[in-house]
């Protein structure tokens, strides 16, 4: 039976851990970075139409375009033509991510188009998949993946942890967009160590004392920008997380718990603390977990 529509969910990427180790003769960044999943994200559904069109809902639907500008229509639009297929698409996107945050929700919502899609249309995944998501963005093919993985180079040399625990984590966002080329740009340093070794089959201690030695360079350079992340890290180191750290350019911050009833308890009391902050509980995916159930 061919799909009217289908639904997808686009998770929410953390970069558990974010090195910068120099930087190509093209202008963009190598880079080393633990990434995982989490289980709060936006959704997208996709559907045959009369029309091309955008339907924007949720929390942060007002702050981004729902026209061609919006990354959504450019995987629909990109992958159609490859793919050589007809017909208008409509596109709804449940916008539940702040935009320009540090946790990839735009290239996650691409890649659940571009998912999407693939099943409504009856395709087989292929190359034609990867090749646009690269030519989306430098975080789409991980979005593809949406699983811990770690990411090399531009973001597009990933290598999948096969062992990883589910982490419960807290997320929280102040409502300050960070413009990652400005946080880039401010760095002190592009030549930095990379990534320790991640320990074969790593358990809750093992993560937390793993990531003590790991870092994320680009934190000091977008709290000079935005000094509100200095007092978000602090709301989660004293809500009794385990770690704390900002997540890739931010000004999304992470604070990792042991389990998923801190978390929650924490989240509700930074939420009374600071109720104009994005603060949600939720806890990262492991190893062949799926989103969408």
């Amino acid at each position: 039976m061919v799909p009217t529509s289908i639904v997808r969910d686009a998770p929410a990427k953390i970069n558990l851990a974010l090195h910068v180790t120099g930087r190509r003769a093209d202008g963009y960044h190598e880079l080393e970075s633990l990434v995982v999943f989490t289980r709060f994200g936006d959704r997208i559904s996709v559907a045959r139409s009369h029309i091309d069109s955008i339907a924007l809902s949720g929390r942060f639907a007002t702050a981004v375009p729902d026209d061609g500008g919006n990354l959504v229509a450019r995987a629909r639009d990109q992958l159609r033509a490859a793919l050589r297929r007809d017909g208008p698409i409509f596109i709804a996107l449940e916008k539940n991510l702040p935009v320009a945050s540090g946790i990839g929700g735009g290239s996650s919502d691409a890649a659940a188009t571009l998912l999407a899609l693939i099943r409504l249309w009856g395709e087989e995944p292929q190359h034609n998949i990867v090749r646009i998501a690269e030519e989306l963005g430098a975080d789409v093919p991980m979005c593809l993946a949406a699983r811990p993985l770690l990411a090399r180079g531009i973001g597009h040399e990933l290598r999948p942890v096969p062992r990883f625990p589910a982490l419960p984590m807290v997320l929280v966002n102040p409502g300050v967009a960070i413009s990652t080329p400005d946080v880039f740009r401010a760095l002190s340093s592009r030549e930095n160590a990379p990534l320790p070794v991640l320990p074969d089959n790593p358990d809750f201690s093992t993560v937390i004392s793993w990531l003590g030695t790991t870092r994320n360079d680009l934190q000091p350079a977008a709290t000079n920008t935005a000094p509100v992340i200095g007092t978000v890290l602090d709301a989660l180191a004293g809500s009794g997380a385990a770690f704390v750290r900002m997540s890739g350019s931010g000004a999304t911050c992470f604070g990792i718990f042991e389990t998923e009833d801190t978390a929650s308890q924490a989240a509700a009391t930074i939420n009374r603390q600071q109720p104009s902050w994005f603060v949600v509980s939720t806890r990262s995916m492991a190893p062949g977990e799926s989103f969408d159930g």
